[in-house]
């Protein structure tokens, strides 16, 4: 693909682009899957493949910083168990985007989202509490993180949407607003930094890419600071429910465009 095609767009794609990094920011540090938009801003301005590439560097400047802010509340029992799985879903990802089209990867993905949020509504509404984070070594909770993790693993490695899946498994097993920012910030700083490499091998990041890049990241910065301003003065129940509801619209999203 010829990255250079990136720089032909107007001040006011460039004004989208920039107002979709700054989201990035505010996700990573305050509602986990609302990047969701920002994905499918980046894929309506710029060529849909190649806007994932442009966007996962973005997306690991966002990393850092909520590294930076939540590092002292990750859940790693929780990591250690779903890194297998998640490998799995990024080399079948990576099988799936060499084959794959634009409108089969944005409708798989936009019903993969649904299906999770519907999911977790059903199990929160039809138990009383949910799981406990800990309880790592029961039959049942290795076969759901491994599920999750393959469909995270995939949806991150197609479309950079492994957000809302992986938001819907933390928010099922029941952690707490900082234990799942936290837990979600070093997850996906590992797994986006290991995506590198499969991207750069399918041409979807080159120097031309990562120089739209260099121009967009400042934009993350105060998304980020606005994201910890806010987390602070929202509750845990709206919390879930801004997280459930991007979910849905991320996958609606990508399931019509």
């Amino acid at each position: 693909m010829n990255t250079m095609t990136l720089w032909h767009i107007s001040g006011w794609e460039f004004a989208a682009l920039a107002l979709a990094a700054l989201l990035v920011g505010f996700s990573k540090t305050a509602v986990s899957g609302a990047n969701t938009v920002s994905l499918a801003v980046f894929a309506a301005i710029l060529p849909a493949r190649a806007s994932t590439g442009v966007l996962l560097p973005i997306l690991i400047a966002g990393d850092v910083l909520a590294v930076a802010t939540y590092r002292r509340h990750a859940h790693w029992p929780t990591l250690w168990r779903l890194f297998p799985a998640v490998a799995a879903g990024v080399v079948i990802g990576t099988l799936f985007l060499v084959w794959a089209d634009d409108r089969v990867v944005g409708t798989s993905i936009g019903a993969i989202l649904l299906l999770m949020a519907g999911v977790t509504l059903w199990r929160r509404r039809g138990a009383g509490r949910p799981d406990d984070p800990d309880a790592v070594t029961t039959r049942a909770g290795r076969v759901k993180a491994g599920s999750y993790g393959v469909l995270g693993g995939f949806t991150t490695m197609v479309a950079n949407a492994g957000g809302p899946v992986m938001s819907m498994y933390l928010l099922s097993a029941g952690f707490r607003k900082l234990g799942f920012l936290g837990t979600s910030a070093f997850f996906f700083l590992i797994v986006n930094i290991s995506k590198v490499p499969f991207s750069a091998g399918l041409g979807l990041i080159d120097g031309n890419s990562l120089l739209l890049d260099a121009a967009l990241v400042v934009f993350v910065v105060p998304g980020a600071l606005i994201g910890k301003w806010a987390v602070d003065r929202i509750n845990q129940r709206l919390f879930e429910q801004l997280v459930i509801a991007a979910t849905i619209v991320g996958g609606l999203q990508l399931l019509l465009r």
